[in-house]
């Protein structure tokens, strides 16, 4: 029976140092001599790549920390258009010929390849976020989404005029389904009434969901219509279209995974980000780093909640403060989670 654990806040404590960090587009990895004993955490993008300011970049920073800790080479990897799942068993398998250790697919199209890849390197620690592979040198890397989209809907809710507030999911998929049922409930227990419009970008992520701000941007611009005043995307660089055309119409917009406020690429719209629903991908990231540097690998599910820091909401912005009753809101929330008087719902 595999190992499920919930990882220390000290673990996972990178929220609140690595998601803001920046990244730049492009691909990256350490040059240097052959010998793999220095070589450490190794990433390999999911869809969007590097420069999404949120779910890639989130890895990214991560990684940084990692590097700057344990002073190894390291590399991430980006993803190439129309790809297979062969051409991502290459990549995985690539790096851990080299010698990088851990090896870490970052998002949930990892799977197959990780699974077909780990066993042949029984001596690399894999990683794969968002997504559960069996393997005795394998730690999936879950988070509890749903428990931050809930705080996220709890601030709509609260910053809401029109009592109309959206949702634009990335992919039609079961991941994303639990960032919007946590949203919906939060938004219904907080103020009932309040109406949430919905909307998918493509069924598959090979269509362009979580890479297309221009897709983003138009669901936007679709709700904004319908009197939607709070606007939450959890679609990856789509997002960021969302988020430009919530800034356009002056009205809020909450952004997801990093703590978006605080992304220079989305500087100019800024002050119209309320507040992101945080998922701590960097600490997950690092977390495993640090265990495969301590000679003490994870494997099995390692599940990060809103009990050890690995999901939460972020209230960098100063309107955040000044929206009537809003933290006060998330804060017993929070607590009901924490307690388990909140059930979150998943679908």
């Amino acid at each position: 029976m595999r190992r499920i654990s919930k990882l220390t806040r000290v673990a996972v404590g990178v929220a609140s140092l690595g998601l803001v960090a920046t990244a730049c587009g492009g691909t990256s990895s350490d040059s240097g001599d052959s010998d793999s004993s220095d070589r450490g955490v190794a990433i390999a993008y999911d869809v969007g790549g590097k420069g999404d300011q949120s779910f890639n970049d989130a890895a990214f920073a991560g990684l940084t920390k990692a590097k700057d800790e344990f002073g190894y080479k390291t590399a991430d990897i980006e993803p190439t258009e129309g790809e297979t799942n062969a051409d991502k068993e290459q990549r995985l398998a690539s790096l851990a010929k080299q010698g990088y250790n851990p090896v870490i697919g970052v998002g949930f199209a990892y799977a197959p390849a990780m699974k077909a890849v780990a066993s042949k390197y029984p001596d690399t620690t894999f990683g794969i976020v968002d997504s559960v592979v069996e393997g005795k040198n394998v730690a999936s890397l879950v988070f509890a989404e749903e428990q931050a989209s809930y705080l996220a809907g709890v601030a709509a809710a609260k910053a809401t005029k029109s009592d109309v507030v959206g949702f634009v999911g990335g992919v039609d998929i079961p991941l994303i389904h639990k960032f919007e049922a946590g949203y919906k409930q939060g938004v219904e227990d907080t103020k009932p009434g309040v109406q949430v419009l919905s909307q998918y970008l493509t069924q598959t992520a090979e269509e362009g969901g979580f890479a297309s701000p221009d897709k983003g941007k138009a669901a936007a611009e679709g709700q904004i219509e319908k009197k939607a005043d709070v606007l939450y995307a959890a679609a990856g660089l789509s997002g960021q279209g969302v988020i430009e055309a919530s800034a356009k119409a002056k009205v809020w917009a909450i952004g997801v995974d990093s703590d978006q406020y605080k992304q220079a690429a989305l500087a100019p719209y800024k002050n119209y980000i309320l507040t992101s629903a945080l998922k701590d991908v960097g600490g997950a990231v690092y977390a495993l780093s640090k265990s495969v540097q301590d000679d003490k690998p994870l494997t099995g599910t390692q599940t990060f909640d809103l009990k050890v820091n690995g999901v939460g909401l972020s209230e960098s912005n100063p309107e955040f403060a000044k929206v009537a009753g809003l933290k006060e809101a998330v804060d017993k929330a929070k607590q009901g989670i924490d307690d388990g008087s909140i059930k979150v719902k998943t679908e």
